[in-house]
C-alpha cells in the first residue's frame, strides 16, 4: 500500500509541477493570474509530499512542520487568483500580505516546543499531539480559513456574474462554470480535510489515516482536471472593472429617477439598437452603448437591468436572437447553417447560442427552422 500511494503521490506532484511549469513560461498578458494559479498548485504539491519529506529526514523535522503549515497559504493564494480573473484592473498591492498572518501565527506559536527543540522533543510532540495546544490551534485556525475564504469566493464569484450580466453581452460564460466548479470541488475537497483532521485529535486516528489515502488516491484525478480545464479555457473573463457598481446598489443610490427622462432614453436606447445593430459585436459591451448615444453608463445600467427588468447581456441577446429569427425565415438562406448564424448576429458560442434561442423562442435553432419549413409546405 505504501508503495502504491508512493507512486500516487509522485504522479500527482509530476503533473501539479508540470502545469505549473507551464502557466509560469506560457505567454500571455495575463501574468499575474497564471503566476498565482502556478503557486497554488506549487504549494498543494508539497503539500502531499509527505511521503518524500520523511525520507529526506527521520522522525519529525522542521521542513516536515513548515510544510504541513504551507496550508495555510493555499486558500488565499485561489482567492486572490479568482480576484484577479474576475477583475481586468487586478493589481497585487501591499495589504494582500494580511493573507499571510495565519501561516505566520501558526509557525510563530511553534516555535518554543517544536522548531526550536531537539528531534528527541520533536517527537515527543508529535506523540503527544492531542494535548499540544500548539496544533489544536493550528487546526482550529486552519477550519476557521477554510470556511472564511470559501464563502468569499463564492460570494465574489456571484458578484462578479452579476456584473458581467449587467454590463456586457459576450455570449459565453463557460469560465464562470469552470470558476464554480473549480471552488466547489476545492470547497468539498477541504471539507474532507476538515474532517481528516477531526478524526486525527480523536480517539479514531485511524479514520484519519485511512480519509488522508483517499484524499491522496482523489489527488492525480483532481490535478488531471486542472490540467484540462486550464487548458480548455485559456482566456477565462477579465473584463470587469472592479470599480463597477451593481444596479442594486445605484437604485439605492440614485432613490429619484424622472419618468419622463427614462422614456426618453428608452426610445433613444431602442432605436439605436435597431438602426445602428451593435448587438452585432459580439465584445459590445455597455460603456460602447452609452458613448453613442450619449446617456450615462450609470443612468443606462439603471435603465436596462432595473427599469426594463432584464440584465444587459439578455437585454442585448434579445435583438440578436430577432435577427437570427428573420435569418431562419428568409427563403433565400435555407443553406446558411446555424454555426453561420450566430457567429452572423453576435453570437461567440453554439451553446450560448441555444440557450438563448430557446429561452426566447421555446425551440433549439434547428427545431425552429424544421417547424417553419414544415409550415411552408
Amino acid at each position: 500500500m505504501d508503495n502504491l500511494l508512493n507512486i500516487v503521490t509522485g504522479i500527482s506532484m509530476f503533473i501539479s509541477f508540470f502545469l505549473a511549469f507551464f502557466m509560469l513560461v506560457v505567454k500571455t498578458k495575463h501574468k499575474i493570474s497564471n503566476r498565482l494559479f502556478a503557486f497554488f498548485l506549487i504549494i498543494s504539491a508539497v503539500d502531499i509530499s509527505e511521503p518524500y519529506i520523511s525520507q529526506i529526514s527521520e522522525g519529525p523535522s522542521n521542513l516536515g512542520m513548515l510544510r504541513t503549515t504551507l496550508a495555510f497559504l493555499q486558500i488565499p493564494i485561489f482567492y486572490l487568483y479568482v480576484l484577479s480573473v474576475c477583475y481586468s484592473d487586478f493589481k497585487l498591492k501591499p495589504k494582500y500580505l494580511i493573507h499571510l498572518l495565519p501561516f505566520l501565527v501558526s509557525n510563530i506559536a511553534l516555535i518554543p516546543r517544536f522548531y526550536s527543540v531537539d528531534v528527541a522533543s520533536k517527537l515527543d510532540f508529535i506523540i503527544n499531539r492531542q494535548n499540544m495546544i500548539e496544533l489544536q490551534l493550528t487546526h482550529w485556525l486552519f477550519h476557521i480559513q477554510v470556511v472564511v475564504y470559501f464563502t468569499a469566493v463564492f460570494l465574489l464569484l456571484r458578484r462578479a456574474k452579476k456584473l458581467y450580466l449587467e454590463n456586457n453581452s459576450g455570449g459565453n460564460l463557460n469560465a464562470y462554470q469552470w470558476l464554480f466548479q473549480l471552488t466547489g470541488v476545492l470547497a468539498a475537497l477541504y471539507v474532507i480535510v476538515i474532517f481528516k483532521n477531526i478524526f486525527k485529535f480523536s480517539d479514531y486516528p485511524y479514520i484519519s489515516d485511512w480519509i488522508k489515502i483517499g484524499i491522496l488516491l482523489l489527488q492525480p484525478f483532481i490535478t488531471c482536471w486542472y490540467l484540462y480545464k486550464a487548458l480548455n479555457n485559456p482566456g477565462l473573463f477579465r473584463n470587469i472593472d472592479s470599480k463597477l457598481k451593481l444596479v442594486s446598489d445605484l437604485v439605492f443610490e440614485d432613490k429619484a429617477i424622472e419618468l419622463e427622462t427614462l422614456n426618453e432614453d428608452l426610445l433613444k436606447l431602442k432605436k439605436y439598437m435597431t438602426d445602428e445593430k451593435p448587438f452585432l459585436n459580439p465584445d459590445l459591451k455597455i460603456q460602447d452603448i452609452s458613448k453613442e448615444i450619449n446617456i450615462p453608463v450609470r443612468e443606462l445600467s439603471v435603465l436596462i437591468n432595473h427599469q426594463l427588468g432584464q440584465h444587459f447581456y439578455d437585454f442585448v441577446n434579445t435583438y440578436r436572437i430577432e435577427n437570427a429569427m428573420e435569418i431562419l425565415k428568409d427563403s433565400s438562406k435555407t443553406k446558411v447553417t446555424i454555426l453561420e448564424i450566430l457567429y452572423e448576429v453576435g453570437f461567440n458560442s453554439k451553446s450560448s447560442f441555444n440557450t438563448a434561442f430557446k429561452k426566447q423562442t421555446g425551440n433549439t435553432p434547428t427545431a425552429y427552422r424544421k417547424a417553419l419549413q414544415n409550415n411552408s409546405l
